[in-house]
């Protein structure tokens, strides 16, 4: 009965939200499996290299990633708009953005080795290591391929391919650690599992009728191109430094050991942050609509959405601060024990992730998006900043009380600097401090 509800509803949309709903599906799918497999397989590997191990090889994805804004240079969003509005010019627009990106790749991949070597002059497996993991950007410049399918609404043919190589290298992974495998191998993992992914796009691109030799360069729409994407290089630079930039200052400046505990904090704590994306992502289309019909209806959507992070938020943090040694024990295993400390503080950022989601629909609503790029600077600055003071002295808890408090100035407390955004900060804080949550319960339990 209620199969048969779903499939005449479904029939009833149109053709074109038809596709989108479909291609939203397999995309969800596609961030589901990972997160599934990616739990089960990254716990093994975690207690088989332990942390020390672990931490080296965070260290090395970390610092492989760390040039990874040049490698992209910006074009995903740009390539993916222009590819929608003119379909007809793909050969140019996929030819210059692939030509673009992979110059990028080459220099990021240099800027890498280099940087490794000049972090870590003495240590030539470290080296060894980043290297290896760092031969990924090679094949970033096959992501262009994606944009078309993306574009498109299809992308279920590139989550398909991507997902062979992922359970693939899954698959590996559990083998190396049957076998007993080096930790330089599970750095070729990384590097094989880009490859298999651009295989793959190749490969769903010709058999869908399409000529990749057919591609040509233009050296009047890179310009174009390169024009437009700065911002989104700087802004992903900002983005990196804040949320990745403490691994690898954790080694630097404390011992590998220690990020491979840190690290496994920072997986533990950030598991649920799909639920507050899922649910935004939901209730986003009538935010907008309230928007259009009151200004009073809009903001009472806002503030219930803000309640409803907090609400989920303290929900996730409470349990988990009180049980942390034993989750990480369950999960981990007692040599990762070290880690509950630094999970106990990273669990408490994920109110202001939570609250920064739900911002980031009022800021898109509000047309502020360039006071995103302006708060994340700050929480970057600041994130690097508290972790050359606090690492040295506490290690992971000492990272974990940066991401905090720089989570906390970039998504709350810069609001309160900005006359756009002093509105959004007193609305966050009567989430935070559930003012007026009563009243909202209250009139929700009298509507039943």
């Amino acid at each position: 009965m209620i199969l048969d509800k779903i499939f005449r509803f479904i029939d009833r949309l149109s053709p074109g939200l038809r596709k989108v709903i479909a291609n939203t599906t397999w995309l969800f799918a596609d961030k589901i499996l990972q997160l599934g497999m990616g739990l089960l397989v990254g716990l093994w590997v975690a207690r088989y290299l332990q942390p020390e191990g672990f931490g080296l090889l965070n260290y090395a994805m970390a610092t492989a990633g760390l040039f990874s804004p040049i490698a992209n240079l910006g074009l995903n969003s740009i390539v993916i708009r222009d590819l929608s509005r003119d379909s007809s010019n793909k050969e140019e627009i996929l030819g210059t953005a692939f030509v673009l990106k992979n110059i990028g790749s080459l220099i990021a991949l240099f800027l890498t080795v280099g940087t490794v070597i000049i972090l870590n002059p003495t240590e030539p497996y470290t080296q060894l290591l980043v290297g290896v993991a760092a031969l990924l950007t090679l094949f970033q410049p096959f992501e262009t391929i994606n944009f078309w399918f993306q574009s498109q609404v299809q992308s279920k043919y590139t989550v398909m391919s991507a997902n062979v190589a992922y359970l693939s290298m899954s698959a590996v992974k559990i083998v190396l650690i049957n076998f007993r495998a080096s930790l330089i191998a599970f750095s070729w993992v990384i590097a094989t599992e880009s490859a298999l992914r651009a295989l793959g796009a190749v490969i769903v691109y010709q058999v869908n009728g399409n000529k990749i030799l057919r591609w040509r360069f233009s050296r009047k729409l890179a310009v174009k191109l390169l024009q437009q994407s700065w911002p989104m290089i700087l802004s992903d630079f900002m983005i990196f430094i804040y949320m990745q930039i403490d691994q690898i200052m954790m080694k630097q400046l404390s011992s590998a050991e220690e990020l491979g505990l840190y690290a496994a904090a920072v997986k533990v704590s950030g598991l649920w942050y799909f639920v507050p994306m899922a649910i935004v992502g939901s209730v986003f289309p009538s935010i907008v609509k309230a928007k259009d019909i009151s200004e009073t209806l809009y903001n009472d959507r806002l503030q219930k959405l803000l309640y409803l992070m907090a609400l989920i938020s303290y929900g996730v943090a409470i349990p988990v601060m009180l049980f942390a040694e034993p989750i990480v024990n369950i999960l981990y295993g007692r040599n990762y024990v070290g880690a509950a400390p630094s999970l106990v503080v990273l669990i408490w950022a994920g109110l202001f992730v939570c609250l920064g989601i739900a911002r980031s629909t009022w800021l898109v609503t509000e047309g502020l998006l360039h006071l995103s790029a302006a708060t994340t600077a700050v929480g970057g600055v600041l994130n690097v900043i508290l972790n050359l003071i606090l690492i040295p002295r506490y290690g992971g808890l000492g990272a974990g009380i940066a991401t905090l408090i720089a989570q906390m100035a970039a998504s709350y407390v810069a609001h309160i600097f900005y006359p756009e955004t002093r509105k959004m900060f007193w609305m966050q804080t009567k989430a935070i401090f559930m003012i007026g949550i009563v009243k909202e319960i209250r009139e929700l339990l009298s509507r039943k």
